[in-house]
């Protein structure tokens, strides 16, 4: 039955990541990637993404397929969240989660509620944020917490992940006197081959397989420890975006698309090489967050 559960769960992700109608081909070639990056047994994350491109798999069928009201639950926050990796929900979006909440038999109190939240953090305003002191030190804090959000329960933290990867873009640029707007930096994070939607299906599908989703076995046993690989790519993708964009910017933005692309999956090499020097911090750090204060300092 947890199977069963967890197959609904990367489905629904799928289902959401599709809900707006304007997935570009770059998009869909991350999602379908990223999945590939991922084995567990039972879990066929490539089957469900034939099923679910191919229509085999339905909104309705999926839903029913979720055996308990907590599932259920989860599975109305993961779509939100996938829905609002590029930002607020559009009205298709808001049209596929309405759809998706009455499927699910949830409460109109509970989706809208859970949808503000989500629309909120992920129209979280580029600021500056604390961004005095070194460059290396501004990095390194921002990559240790993002894998600490990794690390948790609440499908909110891997969506808060996304905000501060853009809020460290916007940080590095504006030391170097450039002015962002949001376009600018989603149009930076795809060019270097950061996928926002594939981030978070690729998080959500490693608790899935990690157990870190203790809703679906009653407890978080041992979820730190299984959910170490998700947070080592969080911390190793955010701490490559930071080193990318610092290097860009500093340059006065000369970098072609290939170049920055180039740069940036050498950055993540390194950045995984250096990430388990920094495990314990990202697990630490991971105690240590509230992530209700940490969504109210982003909004």
């Amino acid at each position: 039955m947890e199977l069963q559960n967890r197959r609904a769960l990367l489905a629904l992700c799928l289902h959401a990541s599709r809900a707006d109608g304007a997935r570009s081909a770059e998009e869909r070639d991350a999602i379908h990637t990223a999945l590939g990056r991922i084995r567990s047994e039972g879990l066929d994350a490539e089957a469900l993404w034939g099923e679910v491109e191919g229509g085999r798999r339905t909104l309705a069928g999926t839903a029913r397929e979720l055996t308990s009201p907590e599932a259920r639950e989860l599975g109305y926050e993961l779509a939100v969240c996938v829905c609002d990796a590029d930002g607020a929900t559009n009205e298709k979006e808001r049209a596929f989660l309405g759809e998706l909440g009455r499927e699910l038999g949830l409460s109109s109190t509970f989706t809208e509620r859970f949808r503000r939240e989500a629309d909120a953090l992920a129209e979280t305003a580029l600021t500056p944020g604390a961004s005095t002191g070194e460059v290396e030190a501004l990095i390194l804090k921002r990559a240790i917490l993002c894998g600490g959000l990794e690390l948790l329960p609440q499908s909110l933290a891997t969506l808060a992940i996304l905000p501060l990867q853009m809020q460290l873009v916007y940080s590095i640029g504006k030391r170097h006197g450039f002015e962002l707007d949001r376009g600018h930096v989603k149009d930076f994070l795809g060019v270097a081959g950061v996928g926002m939607a594939s981030q978070l299906v690729e998080g959500f599908v490693r608790q899935l397989v990690g157990g870190l989703f203790g809703r679906l076995a009653g407890g978080m046993v041992g979820g730190l420890a299984r959910g170490a690989a998700g947070a080592g790519l969080s911390f190793a993708t955010t701490y490559a975006l930071g080193h990318a964009a610092e290097r860009y910017y500093a340059g006065g933005r000369k970098l072609s698309g290939a170049e920055l692309r180039e740069l940036f999956g050498t950055l993540l090499g390194r950045a995984r090489e250096l990430e388990p020097r920094h495990a314990a911090e990202i697990a630490s750090r991971a105690r240590g967050i509230d992530l209700g204060a940490l969504a109210r300092t982003l909004g």
